[in-house]
């Protein structure tokens, strides 16, 4: 019972991972918490049901048009207002602000034109499980686990391996030193954008498939789930991102299996509030050093 609740936690703790990562990557390079990145979560699917269930396109194209089109409406979110308001020396907090008026938009945009009710998802591959003893693994939770990885290794090889990766860690320690360096600052950041629209938009529908439906209401569960990864880690932190997300998967899983299924969302909370009074940190996260 315990692996089975184990595995069942991985499923879902890696797509947190996913969303996490590309929430860390723009606190990163920006230190401004992203609160559209829920909404990317959630846009994406409807997508999808739009090309996939209501047009009968393929499940493919379908797919890779909402995360093209999520991750382009993330960049184009960067580019025609948030880089408007960096020019104008604006406080951290309007873009954070923009950021929510962006995923309310959004959000009531998906009401307004899909309804409020639930949309059915379908299983696009109805594949078989692997029996490891008394554990099962569904087809679903092992594409979900292996693409999140491989994802998320791809997404830290980005970082920390291509020239990329190097200005984006470069402008997160100093924007001026990088630009002199002839870094392009502001096309930097909204690949970033860009970069992170698409882990949201990959994860949620990822999750879509998996419970078989997708509805607004992940849109409040996943910003909480993704800010609750980015603390546990370290908030900014990639590899702390990863970590956060799995943890919270699998303790809320546990929670579910052994207490009740109403209290699995609140130990999203419960560990925010922890680790803000002891290790505000988290467990991968660094005290920033300013320099006077």
């Amino acid at each position: 019972m315990l692996f089975q609740q184990l595995v069942n936690g991985l499923t879902i703790g890696t797509t947190y991972a996913l969303v996490a990562v590309g929430f860390s990557m723009v606190y990163s390079v920006l230190e401004l918490a992203n609160f559209a990145n829920g909404a990317f979560y959630v846009f994406a699917p409807y997508i999808v049901v739009l090309l996939y269930v209501s047009m009968g396109w393929g499940f493919i194209p379908a797919f890779l048009i909402a995360v093209i089109a999520t991750g382009v409406l993330g960049a184009f979110m960067d580019r025609f207002i948030l880089t408007n308001i960096r020019g104008r020396k604006a406080p951290i907090s309007s873009s954070m602000v923009a950021t929510l008026g962006v995923s309310t938009v959004i959000m009531n945009g998906l009401i307004a034109i899909f309804g409020s009710d639930t949309k059915a998802v379908p299983n696009a591959f109805p594949v078989g499980k692997v029996y490891i003893g008394s554990v099962i693994i569904t087809g679903n939770q092992l594409i979900i686990i292996v693409l999140s990885v491989v994802i998320m290794a791809v997404l830290s090889i980005i970082v920390y391996r291509t020239k990329r990766g190097s200005a984006m860690r470069a402008i997160a320690q100093n924007t001026v030193a990088a630009q002199m360096m002839g870094v392009h600052v502001n096309r930097v950041i909204t690949v970033t954008f860009f970069i992170g629209s698409v882990s949201a938009a990959i994860a949620g529908t990822m999750v879509a498939m998996y419970y078989g439906s997708v509805d607004t209401t992940l849109y409040t569960t996943v910003s909480v789930k993704t800010f609750a990864s980015a603390i546990l880690g370290g908030i900014g932190s990639i590899p702390g991102a990863m970590l956060g997300g799995v943890i919270i998967g699998m303790l809320e899983t546990i929670v579910a299996g052994y207490v009740s299924s109403a209290y699995k969302d609140m130990i999203s909370f419960v560990i925010i509030i922890i680790f803000l009074i002891f290790r505000p940190t988290g467990l991968l996260g660094h005290k920033k050093i300013n320099k006077v």
